[in-house]
């Protein structure tokens, strides 16, 4: 890996998603020799996928390079790697481009797609984890539509008009909604030989409310959003399959779609080569004591979506959100400090900063603490959390004047298809 040898403790951070980034960015001005290695030469700030998804932003807004958010720091490197295994006794790693040797380990993977062992759901929906992702839905949503407007099978022309999205947690609704303004906004203008109304998106969810695990104020106000908007949303529902373009679920509710999105879940993406004992084989996440130091290693970490730190407030873990992820990181950094000086470390402790999502214009629901809210207002407390997190000045810059725009002239600026998806259908999505 061409990594100089040095005398200062090596950090190894596998993943930059939120929590490996904070953690590089606080090790800057430490006595650390920092390797930072992920799949991808970039950050992506995954909030915001599904505007990528439908053509509210392009993917250089949400995505920010790895080196320049390095590039302060000389004596960090990255490498664009795949992690394949963990060799915890010889303290070393393999991966696609070598091996490499650690002192300190930190394991900030992330999350991916859960299909609960669904087959069918796996090798025929769509889902949006990733850039390309959400790339490929975009194609596919305007794909469908041109298509729809050619097509003489009146039976075809309603399954590429069917727009059913798996999972009511913030990722479906607010893909649900942003789909349901594309139908309002600009299909009458760009697609005058279709109806607005031929159009159909359906939001399933297998529990009995929209927004499971926000307050039952927060989730009927979406849910009546939405339903403003046009969205169907079908509770207590679970979906058995999807071949055919048929979606198949328990309660016999099918729907003929060449558009299925799976938003419905999302499992830790462990590495291998760690004790068993280490990983919570139900949630695939490593578990952690207060330190964010895995079970059964003392030099070996967790961080973020990957990182399960059970509690009296958290019997399940933290979120699997950003925040929890990004105070982790910074948490970590300094903790590292005092390991490598001998200090007592300190424990971890989550400051929940509320928990909020999207359904379209002036619409959104917030619940902080005790209080929560929906409406404009929540909506504007929305895109300022997002502008501010988002990584990079220009992406700030690029992304509030594309909402601007959007919110001004009622319109979806980036709806490219510049990477055709169904001609490439056998391909891997991501």
């Amino acid at each position: 890996m061409n990594i100089p040898v040095t005398d200062l403790p090596r950090v190894v951070i596998i993943g930059g998603g939120f929590g490996g980034i904070n953690l590089a960015k606080k090790l800057r001005k430490k006595q650390f020799q920092v390797v930072l290695l992920d799949k991808r030469n970039y950050h992506t700030f995954q909030p915001l996928l599904y505007q990528v998804s439908t053509s509210g932003l392009e993917p250089d807004s949400i995505a920010y390079p790895i080196r320049k958010i390095l590039n302060n720091n000389k004596k960090a490197y990255f490498r664009m790697a795949e992690v394949q295994e963990i060799d915890a006794e010889q303290q070393s790693l393999k991966t696609d481009i070598g091996e490499l040797t650690y002192d300190y380990l930190v394991i900030a993977t992330g999350s991916k797609t859960n299909f609960f062992g669904n087959k069918s759901v796996e090798e025929n929906a769509i889902w949006m984890k990733t850039v390309p992702q959400a790339l490929n839905l975009r194609s596919l949503i305007l794909e469908n539509l041109e298509e729809a407007t050619i097509t003489s099978d009146e039976k075809k022309r309603k399954a590429l008009l069917n727009f059913v999205i798996a999972g009511a947690g913030p990722t479906g609704v607010e893909l649900s909604g942003a789909i349901a303004e594309l139908r309002q906004n600009v299909v009458p203008k760009d697609y005058h030989d279709i109806n607005p109304n031929e159009i159909q998106i359906h939001l399933i969810e297998g529990l009995d409310a929209v927004l499971p695990p926000m307050s039952k104020k927060s989730s009927q106000n979406a849910q009546k959003y939405l339903e403003n908007l046009g969205v169907k949303i079908h509770l207590n529902t679970m979906v058995e399959s999807y071949d055919d373009n048929i979606v198949k679920t328990n309660n016999g509710d099918n729907f003929h779609a060449e558009t299925f999105i799976w938003s419905a879940g999302v499992t830790g993406a462990a590495i291998q080569g760690l004790k068993d004992v280490a990983l919570m084989k139900k949630a695939n996440r490593y578990n952690v004591n207060v330190f964010n130091q895995i079970d059964g290693y003392d030099n070996i970490f967790a961080i973020g979506d990957i990182a399960l730190m059970q509690s009296e407030d958290f019997p399940k873990g933290h979120p699997m959100m950003a925040q929890p992820a990004i105070q982790q990181g910074e948490h970590l950094a300094k903790n590292l400090v005092k390991m490598k000086n001998k200090q007592e470390l300190s424990p971890f402790e989550y400051n929940d900063k509320g928990t909020m999502a999207t359904i379209g214009r002036n619409k959104a629901v917030v619940d902080l603490d005790k209080t929560h809210f929906g409406g404009a207002f929540a909506w504007f407390i929305w895109m300022f959390i997002h502008l501010w997190f988002l990584v990079g000045f220009r992406n700030r810059i690029v992304t509030f004047f594309n909402w601007t725009y959007s919110y001004i002239n009622y319109d979806r600026a980036a709806r490219l298809i510049v990477r055709p998806f169904k001609a490439n259908k056998l391909k891997s999505p991501d």
